[in-house]
């Protein structure tokens, strides 16, 4: 293949879309339509994904020691500890710090009455999961070390969230599929629809000798144009309204916060850019690709 040709065939496909107006508008609106809302549900997805996961990085298990311990033993355990692939940062609570936190929130001026440390066999670990969903797991092993008197878990939270969990993450895996099935859909049958109006241009071409990737060359290129110019449409209207939705709703709900912790743009386009910009061009040159196949035998 020759790099004029090459060129040539690019030209063309770029000529195509004044010529064909209607088929380009058509195109362009139903990949923009179906990526738009295949975004706003990706965006929805994650950030439910990520609230969920600020709310596990909150749940802790505590581990108590025997009395008795040594302050070496303490130290080795918190090293073991650290090393589980469960965990995913742990805090040290001394005797002394327990008692100051339980005096300070709960005794107030009485805790003068205390000349001792009622805590004094307190220390702990808090032990903060990276999946919470093995918690079991980790609190079964910390029940088998030695020096260990009692283990707390959050065992309904723990599951709780493991549940919410699975359910959003495998709702929003099965709508993104049928939405990427229906897009798909509509996307090929548009072009399909478009080109096929074009056979007797593609009839003629083939009978004055033009070989196929010349007669196929500029509608894929084409359909490759409109496919990124609709996902280039949804993404820069997602980047538009991300932010201002965000602020909105942190301004609507700011009794949550805490809890709202809604992903930044920049992490949503990093996924949606490339996902966007396969999905339309990869649709525009499979599907242009196809239906001009089916009409080269002339």
């Amino acid at each position: 293949m020759k790099l004029r040709t090459l060129i040539y065939c690019i030209g063309q496909g770029f000529r195509n879309l004044g010529r064909n107006k209607s088929f380009t508008a058509a195109s362009i609106a139903t990949i923009a339509s179906c990526l738009f809302l295949f975004s706003l549900l990706f965006s929805v997805a994650a950030n439910i994904q990520n609230i969920l996961y600020s709310v596990e990085k909150g749940v802790s298990v505590t581990v108590f020691f025997d009395q008795g311990i040594t302050d070496e033993r303490i130290q080795e355990i918190g090293t073991y500890i650290n090393q589980r692939p469960e965990v995913d940062h742990t805090e040290f609570i001394s005797a002394d710090m327990a008692w100051e936190s339980f005096k300070g929130e709960y005794l107030g001026e009485y805790a003068d009455g205390f000349t001792e440390n009622p805590l004094e066999d307190m220390a702990n670990y808090q032990i903060y999961l990276a999946d919470v969903s093995m918690q079991s797991t980790l609190v079964d092993w910390l029940q088998g070390l030695e020096g260990v008197r009692k283990v707390n878990q959050s065992e309904a939270t723990a599951s709780t969230l493991t549940g919410i969990n699975a359910i959003v993450a495998y709702v929003s895996i099965g709508l993104i599929i049928v939405l990427l099935a229906v897009s798909i859909f509509l996307i090929s049958n548009t072009v399909n629809v478009g080109i096929s109006v074009r056979r007797e241009e593609i009839g003629i071409m083939k009978y004055i000798g033009a070989t196929d990737f010349f007669v196929r060359a500029p509608f894929v290129i084409e359909c490759m144009i409109i496919g990124a110019i609709g996902a280039l449409i949804p993404l820069c209207t997602m980047y538009y309204l991300y932010n201002r939705v965000a602020m909105y709703l942190a301004e609507r709900f700011s009794t949550l916060s805490n809890l709202l912790n809604f992903l930044t743009v920049t992490q949503i386009m990093k996924f949606l850019i490339p996902i966007c910009f396969a999905i339309g061009v990869g649709i525009g040159f499979i599907g242009s690709f196809v239906t001009v196949r089916r009409h080269l035998r002339v």
